[in-house]
């Protein structure tokens, strides 16, 4: 990824932050099949764990309601982000949790080491072409038979955001087909275990995918 792609998502979400984490930290209570997919992320890390209690990334965490979530369903979860503003408001408002200034493309994680890796819609300002090197990371850091868990925006296209959340942004979002996502974590060595596609709830624009998928 270019450093001047990196420059723009770093400095967008620096500017929402705040209002980000406002908005949409009740989200997950109104969707429960985002919720169930959740749930079985979490149940496959602890059955593949058997209780050894290998750590969980948030990667692309935001303002840590996800990784919390992740912590509440019993995964000993962590958040990395390439905002240092979402990471202050994820550090003030989950305490307890640890949070840390990165980006997913670059890991500060040791090879093989995780139970999973979560992509809660952190992908969907990275290019199809970009995605590779994504999950090729996810694929070093996780330990086998360990699982990845992304949720992106299902279909195919592009479009230019340059005001969210009440901030002027600049972003580019992708709309990206579920078998391209599962061909290209195949290459990384991350096999598909189910994927859900749903319908759009609320202010989203089209449908979402979600995709679990198991290293061997």
């Amino acid at each position: 990824m270019t450093t001047s792609y990196l420059n723009s998502v770093r400095a967008s979400y620096d500017a929402v932050a705040v209002d980000y984490a406002r908005l949409l930290g009740a989200e997950l209570g109104s969707k429960p099949l985002d919720r169930a997919m959740l749930a079985a992320f979490a149940a496959c890390v602890r059955s593949e764990d058997g209780g050894g209690g290998r750590a969980v990334a948030d990667a692309g965490c935001g303002p840590g309601r996800v990784t919390a979530h992740l912590d509440g369903l019993g995964l000993r979860a962590f958040g990395v982000d390439l905002s240092p503003a979402m990471i202050a408001v994820a550090r003030r408002t989950y305490p307890g949790l640890r949070f840390e200034v990165g980006s997913m493309t670059a890991l500060d994680v040791a090879d093989g080491v995780l139970g999973g890796v979560l992509a809660w819609y952190s992908t969907v300002h990275t290019s199809p072409g970009e995605l590779p090197a994504v999950f090729a990371e996810f694929g070093r850091v996780r330990a086998p038979g360990g699982h990845a868990l992304v949720a992106f925006k299902a279909g195919d296209g592009r479009i230019r955001l340059e005001h969210a959340y009440g901030h002027p942004v600049d972003l580019d979002v992708y709309w990206t087909p579920p078998d391209l996502v599962a061909g290209q974590l195949a290459g990384a060595g991350l096999t598909e275990v189910a994927r859900l596609v749903r319908r759009p709830e609320g202010d989203e624009k089209g449908a979402q995918g979600f995709l679990l998928a198991r290293r061997a």
